[in-house]
């Protein structure tokens, strides 16, 4: 072995036998919305007409004290037929040098970076994540990952935090205790996100880039294989009760078309060879404590990045919500409207809206 690795390994043998872990809690908490939808989703077929939904979530929180300042924690959420998880992670803080965290579902640092622009109730994505470019940038991240977040530095009056990940096998599967993710096997491989924040007086920027490894190409092509890309960087500034927002994002997944792709068909993402770029930016006004409007508004653009000739495809995106809160209840609200979905000129256009009565314990 090593000698330094050797060194390194016995103090750090050292240090744990002389740390021991204080009593921890267990905490529960929840909440459950109602919500009336009206309009036209586009998923893989048009849903059209009214619901009235019901949604409950219950969210399950170990944590837990060493010694030495080193806190632990547990997260278990369920989803609403309390049949899964929507989340579930192990996260370890140490006292000076960052927290690491390994999970399932969530917890990769994409989720500080991706539509980040301010809105008073839900993202642009939220009628199909699978229409937002943006909402996708390092999703396959989400499991079967490890993520370092540093502590935060001061520079000039800054405040910087930098965020690691590492996923050794970036199938975005879900792994157990002692398991691999056999499903997507061959198809990627590793994965590795990185992301800065930086914090002054009323800006904030935050930058991310995630990369994986691509095996095999998943749609047809002529090119050679790429590994993915995705990244995206944002800047938002607040002043009194304003807080605006800008964002970009950029998705490759690595695959090139050898034909013309058609403007007037539907694009999959990470199927259809080609680039997704976008512009996300938005405004929301505090009225006062309770009460909170926001604008925001999106293009996402595809292009096939093929020899043939092809245009680009424009897909617009805009949103106007609102959210009153009172104690314990929420009441918000939103109307979206789509125009080309899924990057498609033959596509109806999307009006998506929404009213949901929140209870949260």
């Amino acid at each position: 072995m090593n000698k330094f690795k050797k060194i390194g390994l016995t103090a750090l043998a050292s240090s744990l036998v002389a740390v021991s872990a204080q009593a921890g809690e267990l905490s529960v908490s929840g909440g459950a919305n109602i919500t009336l939808k009206s309009g036209t989703a586009k998923t893989a077929t048009n849903v059209s007409g009214r619901g009235i939904g019901a949604d409950k979530d219950v969210t399950f929180k170990g944590s837990g004290e060493l010694d030495n300042g080193t806190t632990f924690s547990v997260v278990t959420a369920t989803n609403d037929s309390q049949t899964d998880l929507t989340s579930g992670y192990i996260s370890i803080a140490t006292p000076s040098f960052g927290s690491f965290l390994f999970g399932n579902h969530s917890g990769a640092a994409h989720y500080k970076y991706d539509e980040e622009v301010p809105t008073a109730y839900e993202q642009l994505s939220d009628p199909s994540d699978n229409l937002m470019p943006a909402n996708k940038v390092g999703d396959f991240m989400d499991n079967n990952h490890v993520t370092y977040t540093s502590p935060t530095f001061d520079l000039g009056g800054a405040s910087i935090t930098f965020d690691l990940g590492y996923a050794s096998d970036a199938n975005d599967k879900e792994t157990g205790d002692g398991g691999v993710p056999g499903e997507g096997a061959g198809v990627y491989g590793t994965g590795q996100e990185a992301g800065v924040t930086i914090s002054y007086d009323a800006l904030k920027v935050g930058v991310y880039g995630a990369e994986r490894e691509n095996l095999t190409q998943t749609a047809t092509g002529s090119d050679a294989v790429r590994d993915e890309f995705n990244g995206v960087w944002y800047a938002k500034y607040s002043v009194g009760p304003v807080s605006i927002g800008y964002s970009e994002s950029y998705l490759d997944s690595g695959v090139s078309e050898s034909s013309t792709v058609a403007t007037t068909s539907a694009k999959g993402l990470r199927t259809s060879g080609g680039i997704f770029e976008g512009q996300q930016i938005g405004i929301a006004f505090n009225v006062n404590d309770n009460f909170s409007v926001s604008y925001s508004e999106s293009t996402e653009t595809y292009n096939a990045q093929s020899e043939a000739a092809n245009m680009d495809v424009d897909q617009k995106t805009d949103a106007i919500q609102f959210a009153y809160s009172m104690g314990g209840m929420s009441i918000k609200a939103y109307q979206i409207e789509i125009e080309n979905p899924h990057m498609d000129e033959n596509a109806d256009d999307s009006k998506i809206t929404e009213i949901a009565l929140g209870l949260a314990f």
